[in-house]
Order: structure tokens, then C-alpha cells, then sequence
């Protein structure tokens, strides 16, 4: 063969060879949340996910699993754990099989508004910090973002203005401790239900409401087994991002830089999306037959406040210094 024909060849090789290189430098990460179609989460995830490849210059690709497609909250977070699952979002309580006290970033009434929620649980603060150390050590997995979601509210089959309202009837908890306790101070019975199976139990009647931020209302079209949301306001969801330790340790620097940022970025725009679709989502669910409940009409917030707080410091005392050093954030 003359060099004539070999050099074309060389080129060829050298081009396969560069491709093969790539493909193997490339990581493709798994990320679940159990988040519907239409939810503010699911449009974070695919948002992320695709910035994140766009940061990296295709280095990290993500397939999200939404819906609960890997399985529910628990199976999930032990799914992280492992390393079968690469990263998720869920609230902070979903973590607190293995850090306790990770659970007091889903106290209720503890944020003085959706501003300070985002700021108290950015991964750099000092109570997160605090967690993450833990978290790594006794799961293998570590936070390294957040996604607000917005105020959750009550929703039920028939108006609800206070504790009195709620006294004895099956309430749907997410199937964590802490919602078991904040669902006993509103005076109900508590009832874990995965979200998978939430729109089921309120049309049987295996519950009679629950509490969510609007964005899942709507997507849910809970408007289509529940009549009233009370304005209650009494959680700022705020979902923590969290991904195995051992994967995260793969990654190139560069890329733990590039997903970091963009988890930061799309935090402040999660705040935004809540708060710029508020008055949109209650005029939404409205005119889908939805009565909504507000302090002028009579909600009492303060009684829920006094009940649901008395109740969370009977079952978690130890939840007090971490709620002094939230309070501290500026």
C-alpha cells in the first residue's frame, strides 16, 4: 500500500479512536422523582438535566425516570443509596432514615417566607453542611441542590377553616414520619398514601384530603375528587437534590462545578415559577369548580400554627437548635 492510500486510513483510525474516547469518558446518570406530568418538579428535572449536559459539554447526559417509575419515596432514596440510582429529588424528610434530624427542613411554619425556605437550605449553609457530613457518612449520599416547589396547602371534600374541621377524619400524610406528626396537629388521622396512589384514595374515600403545593393540585386534577383548598400555607416545599457519593465522586471536578451551578440557578428559577403562577393556578383551579379558602374568609392560620408547632415540638424536641440556626439565615 503506497502512503498515499495509508495516511487516509491513519486519519480514519485517529477519527474512530476519538469517538471511542469519548464515549467512554462520557457518564450518563439515572435521576428519579416521583414528580407527574404538568408538576413544577418535572420541569425542573428535564431543565436541569439538560443544562447540565449543555455545562458539560455532553461529559454528564442524564435519563430521568419521573412519575415514580424506579419506585416510591423509600425505594427511591435506598435506590441512591446503592448506586442503582444515580441522583433524585425528593423532600428533605425522605432523607431522614438515615440523618434524623434532616427532617426539620420540612417543619411546618418555620420559614419566614419562600425566600428565606431557598436561602436556609442552600447547600453551602451551615446547618446543610452539617447534615451533608452526616449524610455522606451514614448513607453514602450527599444534597447538592434544591428545587422550591411553593406553600403547600389544604385541600379536602368539604370546607376546612380549622383544626376542629379536620378532628378525627382520615387524612393522607406522605408516608413520612414528620407529615404523620404535622397531619395529627391538624387535629386528623393521619393516613400515609405514596402520591402514586393519591388521587385513588381520595376518590374511594380512603382519605378525605391532603396537602400540596397548587402545582400538583392542578396536575393531579384533584379538582376532580376535592372541593376546597384552604390557603393555609403552612410548609414551604422545598425539595433537596441529592445523588450517591460514589458517583458524584467520579465525577471530573469540572463537572461537579458545572452541575452545582446549575442546580443553583435553577433553584432561583424554581422560586420564580412558584411565585409568578400563584394567582394564575388559584384562578385555574377556581374555574375548575374549586372553592378556595383564605383568611378573609375565615381560615384560621394561627389556630393550625399553635397546634400543628405543639405537636411537632412534642415529637421532635430535638429539632430546636437546628430551627434557631434556620432562623439566623438572613
Amino acid at each position: 500500500m503506497t502512503l498515499k492510500h495509508r495516511f487516509p486510513l491513519a486519519l480514519a483510525a485517529a477519527f474512530v479512536l476519538g469517538l471511542a474516547s469519548a464515549s467512554v469518558s462520557a457518564t450518563t446518570l439515572r435521576y428519579a422523582h416521583v414528580g407527574a406530568e404538568g408538576d413544577a418538579q418535572t420541569r425542573f428535572a428535564s431543565e436541569a438535566s439538560a443544562a447540565i449536559e449543555e455545562a458539560t459539554n455532553g461529559g454528564v447526559s442524564i435519563t430521568i425516570f419521573p412519575a415514580s417509575q424506579l419506585g416510591g419515596v423509600a425505594e427511591m432514596v435506598d435506590g441512591v443509596s446503592l448506586g442503582s440510582i444515580s441522583m433524585a429529588h425528593h423532600e428533605f424528610a425522605s432523607l431522614a432514615q438515615s440523618v434524623p434530624d434532616i427532617a426539620v427542613f420540612n417543619a411546618p411554619f418555620i420559614y419566614r417566607d419562600a425566600e428565606h425556605a431557598l436561602r436556609a437550605t442552600d447547600p453551602t449553609s451551615p446547618v446543610i453542611s452539617e447534615m451533608n457530613e452526616q449524610l455522606i457518612e451514614e448513607a453514602g449520599m450527599r444534597i447538592i441542590g434544591r428545587m422550591y416547589r411553593g406553600a403547600r396547602h389544604i385541600t379536602a371534600n368539604f370546607p376546612v377553616e380549622s383544626p376542629d374541621d379536620l378532628a378525627g377524619k382520615p387524612f393522607r400524610a406522605v408516608p413520612l414520619d414528620i407529615w404523620i406528626s404535622m397531619v395529627r396537629g391538624f387535629g386528623a388521622d393521619p393516613t400515609p398514601v405514596e402520591v402514586s396512589e393519591l388521587p385513588t384514595s381520595l376518590m374511594t374515600g380512603l382519605v378525605v384530603g391532603q396537602e400540596n403545593p397548587l402545582t400538583m393540585i392542578r396536575s393531579d386534577n384533584l379538582h376532580e375528587v376535592q372541593s376546597h383548598v384552604s390557603m393555609t400555607g403552612h410548609m414551604h416545599s422545598i425539595l433537596a437534590v441529592f445523588i450517591n457519593e460514589n458517583v458524584w465522586q467520579s465525577l471530573d471536578e469540572e463537572y461537579q462545578e458545572a452541575i452545582t451551578n446549575v442546580l443553583t440557578e435553577k433553584a432561583e428559577e424554581s422560586l420564580r415559577w412558584a411565585q409568578e403562577t400563584e394567582e394564575e393556578l388559584i384562578e385555574e383551579l377556581t374555574q375548575r369548580g374549586m372553592t378556595i379558602i383564605t383568611e378573609e374568609d375565615g381560615l384560621d392560620i394561627d389556630a393550625f400554627r399553635e397546634q400543628v408547632l405543639a405537636q411537632i415540638n412534642r415529637d421532635y424536641p430535638n429539632f430546636e437548635p437546628y430551627i434557631e440556626m434556620i432562623g439566623e439565615v438572613e
